[in-house]
């Protein structure tokens, strides 16, 4: 070594160099590739927030930590339910383990049709997956997808009834209903029916039809609104929510997140438990059970969630045995 050049010593150490990093490339090279998850969604990210943080926490549940141990592709269809095909598409060539069909019900039938292969996991609020075609049943799915259903309208006979609680002598209601959607009056006419109550159907399969809805409310006498379960007001709660309070009408909703933004009540099962369950079955499906195994799961719980905040504004006093009945209270 006392004899060796120093240009031949610095030729050795940069051998040496080239040396180490052709083994962190080979030894990076053997690691296995982290498990990718499609996240398929028709909102947006600032819309999808909380619902993903519930989704990460359902991964977390089965021993999967973003990032660490497995990897999320986010595809976001902006509120188009038109560019869920080609985003769905995309996810299949890249390819991915798992897909995450959620936000709506456009997710679950565009990654439906776009793989037979890989496994999918749908959320969905006020379909029913076994009518639509999604799956064969609820206890036995079949083929590459199950998932997670709140069957929402399935409730309107309990909403009806707490509207008429907190109401008594009302006598018309009017329905906010989008006709694409399984929430159409035909399911609501027999609730209202029984609980002595008049229905007057308020037509929105847009945005702007929303708008539109809403302008008929001073045309005539309502005492109060229900908002359907579509997808669509869920997108727009907060549209729905400033437009019940400019006109001052007492209104029931599905979520609680129509409440959190100012509604006046709502009663269903929790959207973000929903997407929970639907992480923990991802999870599930990435440790090599499979979704034709796994029941589409259905909610068991439900809430009660009044904002007395906006009782005040409306001049309503809440009857203290439906305060009893809450399960939260927004002041």
């Amino acid at each position: 070594m006392l004899g060796l050049r120093r240009r031949d010593f610095v030729t050795l150490l940069g051998g040496a160099g080239l040396l180490c990093a052709a083994k962190a490339r080979r030894a990076r090279a053997q690691q296995p590739a982290l498990p990718v998850i499609g996240f398929l969604n028709g909102t947006t990210p600032t819309n999808a927030v909380h619902h993903l943080t519930a989704f990460r926490r359902g991964l977390n549940e089965t021993g999967y930590v973003e990032s660490q141990n497995v990897a999320l592709e986010y595809r976001w269809g902006g509120n188009r339910s038109d560019r869920l095909p080609a985003l769905a598409a995309e996810l299949v060539r890249r390819p991915v383990n798992v897909i995450a069909a959620t936000g709506g019900f456009g997710s679950a039938p565009a990654a439906k049709a776009a793989t037979t292969t890989i496994p999918i996991v749908f959320t969905l609020g006020g379909v029913d997956p076994v009518e639509s075609g999604l799956v064969a049943s609820f206890n036995r799915p079949g083929g590459n997808v199950t998932g997670v259903t709140l069957l929402a309208v399935a409730l309107t006979a309990k909403r009806m009834e707490l509207l008429r609680a907190l109401l008594p002598k009302a006598s018309v209601v009017a329905a906010l209903v989008n006709p694409a959607s399984s929430d159409a009056a035909q399911e609501l006419q027999p609730a209202a029916r029984a609980f002595g109550l008049e229905l007057r159907e308020l037509r929105a399969s847009s945005e702007d039809e929303i708008d539109a809805a809403f302008s008929t409310l001073a045309a005539h006498r309502i005492d109060a609104l229900f908002v359907g379960s579509s997808p669509l007001f869920q997108y727009g709660r907060d549209r729905i929510v400033a437009l019940a309070a400019r006109h001052a009408v007492p209104a029931i909703y599905d979520w609680r997140e129509f409440t959190a933004a100012g509604g006046l009540m709502s009663y269903g099962s929790s959207i973000t438990e929903m997407y929970r369950q639907a992480g923990v079955y991802t999870g599930r499906i990435l440790k090599g059970e499979k979704p034709a195994d796994l029941p589409v799961l259905q909610p068991t719980k439900f809430e009660l969630v009044i904002n007395l905040t906006t009782a005040r504004t409306l001049g309503l006093e809440i009857p203290p045995t439906l305060l009893a009945l809450a399960d939260e209270v927004i002041e």
